[in-house]
């Protein structure tokens, strides 16, 4: 009977713990750019039909093609002259996109010239995005308002200027 609980206990937490580090690995709206769109709490690449590159928001780099190369780099380069803050982004959630970029110019391709039609985080005023550094929200209103109190004192009702 002992044998029985005590598997029944690794189980239950291995179940617990499976479901914490979901939640921690499906949300990364903090880690996305103020040039990204708004409605999704997690991304992992953005796809520009614009440019046929993608950026990789954990690590911040754009991955485009050079001859028959990919290049990660920090930003693209100057001569595709593309606004992201009016271009449109495509999210993929799906490791390395860029190997089957044929099946993504075909699927997206329809959003080349979509300039200004997607919400981007930067104009949002969905409290939820003021966490992302370079919003113009970025550490005012309610969000997380009691991280980072600094000694003073802060109850219900209480807006922190």
């Amino acid at each position: 009977m002992k044998k029985i609980a005590l598997g029944i206990c690794f189980i239950l937490a291995g179940f617990a713990y499976n479901a914490s580090a979901q939640v921690r690995i499906n949300v990364n709206i903090g880690s996305q750019p103020t040039w990204g769109p708004v409605g999704y709490d997690y991304a992992e690449y953005y796809y520009l039909p614009d440019v046929d590159a993608y950026y990789h928001i954990p690590d911040r780099r754009f991955i485009y093609l050079s001859g028959n190369k990919w290049v990660f780099a920090p930003a693209l380069p100057p001569s595709y002259h593309y606004d992201l803050y009016r271009g449109y982004k495509v999210i993929v959630n799906e490791p390395r996109p860029y190997l089957k970029a044929d099946i993504y110019r075909e699927k997206y391709g329809k959003y080349k010239g979509w300039y200004g039609k997607q919400p981007i985080i930067r104009d949002s005023r969905d409290e939820k995005y003021y966490v992302v550094k370079g919003h113009p929200m970025n550490g005012k209103g309610n969000v997380n308002k009691n991280k980072g109190n600094k000694g003073g004192k802060q109850g219900k009702g209480h807006k922190k200027n």
